[in-house]
């Protein structure tokens, strides 16, 4: 099998309500750091962005996925719910379940995969075909 295989998907509950890989990272990113603000830096979002994402999950679920405690003397920061760790390991379950499925289903095209080719590479070369 290879280890370049990864798998990608998105759980879709009905009514607007899905979660994906960028959802789940974030929601990883406050476990680790404590701080949305933090998660989204390490994840090159902008805090706006993070904050739409997890206002989203937290107003798409019956019960909140993260709690946000405001700013002071302390200094704010989110905490996952019980929830929302329940809501990455099922996620993450989910996703190492797929996995090996992937890998079957997809062997003997994975071994041919080429490398990724950059864009403006393929460009030129159209470009040189057609003078």
């Amino acid at each position: 099998m290879t280890k370049d295989l990864a798998v990608r998907f998105r759980v879709d509950f009905g009514g607007g309500c899905s979660i994906g890989i960028g959802k789940i990272e974030l929601l990883e990113g406050i476990s680790r750091s404590g701080s949305l603000s933090e998660a989204a830096r390490q994840m090159r979002m902008s805090y706006r962005r993070a904050w739409l994402l997890l206002a989203d999950l937290n107003a798409s679920f019956d019960q909140s996925v993260a709690q946000a405690s405001t700013g002071g003397r302390g200094g704010g920061g989110v905490v996952l719910t019980p929830f929302g760790k329940l809501l990455i390991a099922g996620y993450r379950k989910m996703e190492a379940g797929l996995k090996p499925l992937a890998e079957a289903c997809f062997q003997d095209f994975s071994r041919r995969a080429k490398r990724a080719v950059p864009v403006a590479s393929i460009r030129r070369r159209a470009s040189a075909r057609r003078k």
